[in-house]
C-alpha cells in the first residue's frame, strides 16, 4: 500500500512540475514579447494578441499591434519550438550513442546543416529544387555519416566519437567560411556570419508554420520510442535482445534528429550547447527513464531559448547579440562541468 501510495505521489509532483513548466513558459513568452526597445505592457501584449486571433476591438496603436504580432511573438515561437528541437536532439543522440557528451553541435550535425544552408544561399546548388531547409537536411545527413564513418575506422568508443565529432565540426565551419569569403559580397557576408551565429532577428510568421510542427512530429516520433531508448541505456546487444529492432530505430532517430536540426539551423543559424546541457538538467530533475525525460527536455529547451533570446536583446543596450553567444556563455561552463563529472565517474 506504500508502494502505491508512493508511486501516486510520484505521478502527482510529476504532474504539478509539468504544470508549472507550461506556466512558466508561457509567461516566459509573454516576458519576451513586452520586452524590448520598445517596451510594451503585458495587458497590451494580451491585447494585442486577442484582437489578431478572435477579432477583438481593443483600441491599440498600430506600432504596438504590428511589434507584437508581426515579430516579438513569431520571434519568440520560434525561438521555443527549436530550443525544443535541439534539446530533444541531445537527449536522443546521447541515449543511442551512450555518450553524455553528444549533440548536435558537438557532433557536427549542425556545421554539416550550416555548410548545406549556405551551399543552397550562396552557390545556388539545387536551386528550383532544394530550398534552404532541403539543404541543410542533406549537409547535416552528409556530416553525420562522415562522423559515423571516422568514428568507425578508429574504434567508435564515446570519446572518439566526439573527437570525431569535433573534427568534422571543424571541417565543416571550414568549407562554409571558404564559401562565404570566396563567393559571397561583402553584405552576403556579413549577413551570413551573423546568422551562423545564431539568429533570430528575420524569422516571421512563415517559419513558425514549419518550426512548431516539425517540433511537435519530432517529438511524437521520439515518445513513441521511448521503450526502445530505455533499453540502448544497456547497450544495443542488450536491447536487441529485448526485442527491439535495433538497426530500424536506429535509422528512424538519427534521420529524425537529422530533420530537426536542419530546420533549426535552416531558420536561426548554428546554435550550440543547448542539445547538451538542457538534457542534463532534465534528467537530474525526473530521471533517466526517457517517458519523463523527453517532455522534460522539450520544455526545458524551450524556455531557455526563449530566456536566451530576451537576454541577447537587453544585455547591450540598443544591439542585438546573437543568440548562439549567450547560449554558449551559458553552455560553455555547464560543458566543462559535464566533462569533469564524465571524467570523474570514468
Amino acid at each position: 500500500m506504500s508502494a502505491i501510495s508512493a508511486r501516486k505521489q510520484g505521478w502527482w509532483a510529476l504532474a504539478a512540475l509539468t504544470v508549472a513548466a507550461f506556466l512558466f513558459l508561457g509567461l516566459m513568452v509573454s516576458l519576451a514579447v513586452s520586452i524590448g526597445e520598445i517596451a510594451i505592457p503585458l495587458a497590451t501584449t494580451a491585447e494585442a494578441v486577442l484582437n489578431r486571433l478572435f477579432g477583438t476591438d481593443f483600441e491599440l496603436s498600430r506600432i504596438h499591434q504590428g511589434i507584437v504580432w508581426d515579430y516579438r511573438l513569431s520571434r519568440a515561437l520560434v525561438a521555443a519550438s527549436a530550443g525544443a528541437s535541439l534539446s530533444l536532439c541531445g537527449a536522443i543522440l546521447q541515449a543511442l550513442l551512450r555518450n553524455p557528451l553528444a549533440e548536435p553541435y558537438v557532433l557536427g550535425i549542425s556545421a554539416g546543416a550550416s555548410t548545406g544552408a549556405v551551399c543552397v544561399m550562396i552557390l545556388g546548388f539545387g536551386y528550383g529544387v532544394l530550398g534552404l531547409s532541403s539543404g541543410a537536411f542533406i549537409g547535416a545527413v552528409i556530416a553525420f555519416l562522415l562522423v559515423g564513418f571516422l568514428a568507425t575506422g578508429v574504434g567508435g568508443t564515446g570519446e572518439r566519437i566526439i573527437l570525431c565529432g569535433v573534427a568534422g565540426s571543424q571541417l565543416f565551419n571550414a568549407l562554409t567560411s571558404y564559401v562565404v569569403t570566396t563567393s559571397a559580397n561583402a553584405e552576403q557576408a556579413r549577413g551570413i556570419l551573423f546568422w551562423l551565429l545564431g539568429s533570430l532577428s528575420g524569422v516571421r510568421w512563415p517559419d513558425v508554420y514549419l518550426s512548431v510542427p516539425i517540433a511537435l512530429i519530432g517529438f511524437i516520433i521520439c515518445m513513441a520510442h521511448v521503450r526502445a531508448l530505455d533499453a540502448f541505456a544497456f547497450g544495443t546487444d542488450a536491447a536487441a535482445s529485448l526485442g527491439i529492432s535495433v538497426r530500424r530505430v536506429q535509422i528512424v532517430l538519427f534521420g529524425t534528429t537529422a530533420a530537426m536540426t536542419a530546420s533549426v539551423v535552416s531558420m536561426v543559424g548554428s546554435i550550440g550547447f543547448v542539445g547538451l546541457v538542457i538534457p542534463h538538467a532534465a534528467r537530474f530533475l525526473v530521471g533517466p527513464a526517457h517517458g519523463r525525460l523527453l517532455p522534460a527536455t522539450a520544455l526545458g529547451g524551450a524556455i531557455f531559448m526563449v530566456g536566451a533570446d530576451i537576454v541577447s536583446r537587453i544585455i547591450i543596450p540598443q544591439q542585438i547579440l546573437p543568440i548562439g553567444v549567450v547560449t554558449a556563455l551559458f553552455g560553455a561552463p555547464a560543458f566543462a562541468v559535464i566533462l569533469y563529472r564524465v571524467r570523474r565517474s570514468a
